[in-house]
């Protein structure tokens, strides 16, 4: 590993996964977290387009061989009986070398790459750290894969601080309630679906977390009624409700719920508001036309905004100037001006001076936190033999649950066609029904109506 490498960690909750991206960072490389539970093909993808110099693997995962890179394995065995050598002085890194990589769902069919700098995780782990009162005897919970950007804030607040960060298994996480309290946690981070999980186990009973100082939360939605039964099992910490895409560094605005019950917002969706954006941050909302709005999308500049999408040609659309209501278009590879704002696709509006977060402006959907285009999918399902076209839906099974089902036009049988899309898509992206149908329905603009489809699917399970 040498400055300026992108090396892979194909690694899952082991010993190897945080020496692993302690070691890369050290070595003033650029990590590109891979996941032991996508398909080996995504891997490869990600590996691929990522220019991998090597990669760095436990043993865990299938699908070492058909990365386009050496693989190093490395795990707790051979970390026991290596020697130490003498003293390494990290290798120094300037503020626009890039830290790490993370890919997300993409529109076109292929995850696209997001490259963030060390000058954007700097501005963001010197606001939060100190906001979250993190430090030596802060025990900070790592719920997070490593392709998921919120393990950025549980690793990068730990190691900075001297706090402790502490990972539960899969199992654990199952079971937050009980790992709170077996570890003694003082800072919690989730999505809020385990909030709904917990719930359900009958676990958030009275004072049941009394150790709990912050609890954090983000990925999706977090309801009123989520936090206040969180809120009832931990009374003594503060609940904080997150926002922010990939592309502005983990997060990039928040909102503290009062401590007081009785002194929180009502919003007309029952969500908690995502409030204000971090020190040194500009935000708008803009209509379609690119001019400022009182509801509209959501769009943000600032120190934690990324350079730009690591295939240029997909900053095409994704930034905004609102002065001259101009859309950015790559030229050259000429990546997009510091001034220029991020349009992050989210449908926001003020409520009583804090922003309001309403849904999203695209066919963009998150499922348990994790970003997902359904073009990925319908693209994967395109692509197979016997398959003439298809659709993807989001389906609202509760105010907390969204289930993905998809519709196609084919020959092809409903059980291969999950098969093949399971090899090539994780889990979290997979549909939960399979549905074959003679045709698409149309609206009267001839168009797909995936109003008529989402209805239909519905009725259907």
């Amino acid at each position: 590993m040498s400055p300026g490498a992108r090396i892979g960690l194909l690694a899952d909750r082991t010993v190897t996964s945080y020496s692993g991206y302690l070691a890369i960072q050290m070595v003033g490389a650029t990590v590109i977290p891979l996941n032991p539970s996508f398909p080996a093909a995504r891997n490869t993808a990600i590996a691929s387009a990522a220019g991998l110099s090597a990669v760095v693997a436990d043993g865990t995962a299938g699908g070492e061989q058909r990365l386009p890179a050496p693989v190093i394995h490395f795990n707790s065995e051979s970390l026991s009986s290596t020697t130490p050598g003498g003293p390494f002085t990290p290798a120094p890194v300037r503020p626009d070398d890039l830290a790490y990589i993370l890919f997300t769902s993409g529109s076109t069919g292929t995850p696209k790459g997001v490259p963030i700098k060390h000058r954007n995780v700097a501005s963001y782990v010197q606001y939060t750290r100190e906001r979250y009162g993190i430090g030596p005897g802060s025990r900070i919970s790592q719920t997070f894969d490593l392709t998921f950007d919120p393990s950025v804030f549980d690793m990068s607040s730990a190691w900075t601080t001297g706090a402790t960060l502490v990972v539960p298994s899969r199992e654990d996480v199952l079971d937050p309630v009980r790992f709170v309290n077996d570890q003694a946690l003082s800072h919690w981070f989730s999505v809020p679906s385990l909030i709904s999980l917990a719930s359900r186990l009958r676990k958030l009973t009275p004072s049941a977390m009394p150790t709990l100082r912050h609890s954090l939360f983000a990925g999706e939605a977090l309801t009123l009624t989520q936090a206040r039964a969180w809120q009832t099992a931990a009374p003594h910490s503060e609940i904080t409700n997150l926002y922010g895409p990939t592309e502005m560094t983990v997060t990039c605005t928040e909102y503290r719920l009062p401590a007081d019950p009785a002194e929180w917002p009502i919003t007309p969706n029952g969500t908690v508001p995502i409030g204000t954006p971090h020190p040194g941050h500009d935000i708008d909302i803009l209509d379609q036309d690119l001019r400022r709005a009182d509801e509209g999308e959501l769009v943000i500049r600032g120190p934690q905004r990324f350079p730009g999408y690591l295939d240029p040609t997909a900053d095409t659309g994704r930034f905004a100037d609102p002065s001259s209501a101009r859309p950015f278009h790559s030229q050259r590879h000429q990546a997009p001006d510091n001034n220029w704002y991020y349009r992050t696709g989210d449908r926001v509006r003020w409520h009583d001076g804090v922003l309001l977060h309403l849904g999203r402006l695209d066919e963009q959907v998150k499922i348990h936190g994790y970003r997902i285009e359904l073009g990925e999918i319908e693209a994967a399902l395109r692509e197979q033999p016997g398959i003439h076209d298809a659709i993807v839906v989001s389906v609202k099974r509760s105010a907390v649950r969204t289930e993905l089902r998809a519709a196609y036009v084919g020959e092809a049988d409903s059980s291969t066609a999950t098969e093949r899309l399971r090899q090539r898509l994780p889990a979290y992206m997979m549909p939960s029904t399979m549905t074959r149908l003679d045709a698409l329905p149309l609206n009267a603009n001839g168009k797909v109506d995936r109003r008529a489809i989402a209805a239909a699917l519905n009725s259907a399970a």
